[in-house]
């Protein structure tokens, strides 16, 4: 018997699917990563049965498991690549259309493939909007194994910290690093912490997302409403 969706799951799935219609008739195709960007891969996997020709940059070993499943043909990991569109989903997006990403602990790779992309589209429901970032959600932090302590004693400076962990262990990212949790609380200025982050020996990169998303779709019960940079 098929699982019924919540409301919110149906919210994400709408939003997924309306970015669809910003992909070309063909080209390289930025996968996010997280419950949002899933929608997202299933759509582009249907579209590939119907003859359209796309290949991929996965942001995660789960979404390049997903895409393989789906049929998509995946571009080499090692790039460089001239990704037409990217699309994923974010954890906090701000009034200025800042975010916060990480919550599936792929931030690095998803910030590398933002930074490739020509367009980036983020897809969200209406729970994830803050007057500012830090409001609902902590800054994720990936953080190289070695000498991580360390690390983690010059964060605390920021705020709140913690290390994340999964099944009792510490959660280990795709590229081998730990993942730490910063609480800030709402944040004024998240470009100037975001450089202030990532100047710390040990920080591989930080969930804040500057002016990076171009397009915003955001599941409504009134519908998908777009916001532009």
């Amino acid at each position: 018997m098929p699982r019924l969706m919540s409301a919110q799951e149906e919210a994400k799935k709408n939003a997924a699917r309306a970015a669809l219609a910003y992909l070309p008739e063909s080209g390289i195709v930025g996968l996010g990563t997280g419950s949002t960007a899933k929608h997202f891969i299933d759509g582009v996997g249907e579209l590939i049965k119907e003859g359209r020709k796309f290949s991929a940059v996965p942001t995660s070993e789960q979404s390049r498991i997903q895409a393989l499943d789906l049929g998509i043909p995946l571009a080499p990991v090692d790039g460089p690549w001239e990704i037409d569109v990217c699309v994923d989903g974010a954890d906090e997006v701000s009034d200025a259309l800042d975010l916060i990403k990480g919550g599936g602990a792929a931030h690095t790779r998803e910030k590398i493939v933002n930074y490739a992309s020509r367009c980036n589209i983020i897809v969200v429901d209406d729970s994830k909007l803050s007057p500012q970032l830090g409001e609902k959600w902590k800054v994720p932090l990936e953080i190289l194994h070695f000498a991580h302590r360390a690390t983690a004693e010059a964060l605390r400076t920021f705020g709140e910290l913690s290390q994340r962990q999964k099944n009792g262990q510490a959660l280990i990212t795709d590229s081998g690093n730990y993942v730490y949790d910063l609480a800030t609380g709402p944040i004024t200025d998240p470009r100037e912490l975001d450089t202030r982050l990532r100047a710390l020996p040990g920080v591989v990169e930080t969930g804040l997302f500057c002016q990076r998303a171009d397009i915003v779709l955001i599941a409504t019960q009134e519908g998908v409403i777009e916001k532009k940079k």
